[in-house]
């Protein structure tokens, strides 16, 4: 691909940085909560769901992205905002419920914003992929060199917001990317029982849209897709499809038991992480050592620990501020 070693080392340093960061956040979050599994205990309450597994897709996406480029993400954004550039400080902050958070506290890990870097998520399966179409159609309407991208799960690609939304982007010709990160799993549905093409890229095809189905678990892949389609998108020839084949290596959410997994399955992703898969490359090609690789290890654990010191030391919002910062 004629990638610089700055270009291909920021993408591993980004995976690293997300595994980091999710590997922290899921030890913090069972504090409190065991041996009787208690939601609303601990630090972090609620839900949680993280991105460990999935690193080569928001990494290769967002890799090719510009700060004033949105984003929709989903429930599983972490990746995804960490990729984008976001303050790991004020991104645990808020999924701690501080103050100091992205929201003030007031959305948690699930309802992330940031308007510096044009992002945001929710927990609407499929929410954000309407939002980025309509993000899209306003840069057009502006002239502005601006691409949205949407990413969602293989679960959402489910849904009439999906394909309403694939049509009008079409028709329009609209700066748009729409990002499926296939998973193999909808919660705890396999693709092969609620889907009925194999592919979700196959489905490009019925509204005139480019589309691709890349390996999610190489970077480099994802990388090659989204510049492709991203770079098209600028040039106002409209939107594109990337289906990256990924897994996830913790449960849909923090406490799943995971009954409906195959014995060893998971293990047998492992063997293909993304993390390892350019670390082992960028090894062969002389542009990492081992002692670099750990060194850029201790860097992400140490930028987590700042993180963590941060949202903990952090006030909680006033009870008198509940109904500051919200829409009228």
């Amino acid at each position: 691909m004629g990638l610089s070693k700055e270009t291909l080392l920021n993408l591993y340093d980004t995976m690293v940085k997300i595994r980091t960061f999710e590997e922290r956040v899921g030890e913090m979050y069972y504090e409190g909560k065991l041996p009787a599994f208690d939601i609303a205990a601990g630090p972090i309450p609620g839900e949680m769901h993280l991105y460990s597994g999935q690193e080569a897709v928001a990494t290769g996406v967002c890799a090719n992205l510009q700060p004033d480029d949105p984003v929709t993400s989903t429930h599983r954004a972490h990746g995804h905002l960490i990729a984008k550039g976001e303050d790991l400080k004020k991104m645990m902050a808020e999924i701690f419920g501080k103050e100091t958070g992205l929201s003030h506290g007031k959305g948690g890990h699930m309802h992330l914003f940031d308007p510096n870097l044009h992002f945001g998520c929710g927990g609407i399966v499929g929410g954000g992929i309407p939002q980025a179409v309509g993000a899209a159609l306003a840069i057009k309407k502006r002239g502005e060199d601006r691409v949205a991208v949407s990413f969602f799960g293989d679960g959402a690609a489910n849904i009439g917001a999906f394909h309403e939304s694939l049509n009008l982007a079409s028709i329009w010709r609209l700066p748009v990317v729409f990002v499926v990160e296939d998973n193999l799993y909808a919660i705890s549905v396999p693709k092969s029982a609620s889907t009925a093409v194999r592919s979700n890229a196959e489905r490009g095809a019925a509204y005139g849209i480019p589309a691709v189905q890349v390996d999610g678990q190489d970077v480099l892949a994802v990388y090659e897709a989204a510049k492709e389609a991203i770079d098209r998108a600028r040039r106002g020839e409209g939107p594109s499809l990337i289906e990256a084949v990924c897994y996830r290596f913790r449960g849909h959410f923090e406490g799943d038991p995971e009954l409906y997994l195959a014995k060893g399955e998971k293990d047998k992703w492992k063997e293909r992480d993304p993390i390892n898969i350019l670390g082992s490359q960028l090894k062969a090609q002389g542009l990492l050592t081992d002692a670099e690789a750990e060194a850029i290890q201790a860097k992400m654990t140490d930028l987590v620990a700042e993180a963590e010191a941060f949202a903990r030391e952090s006030p909680y919002p006033a009870p008198e501020e509940a109904l500051e910062h919200l829409f009228a």
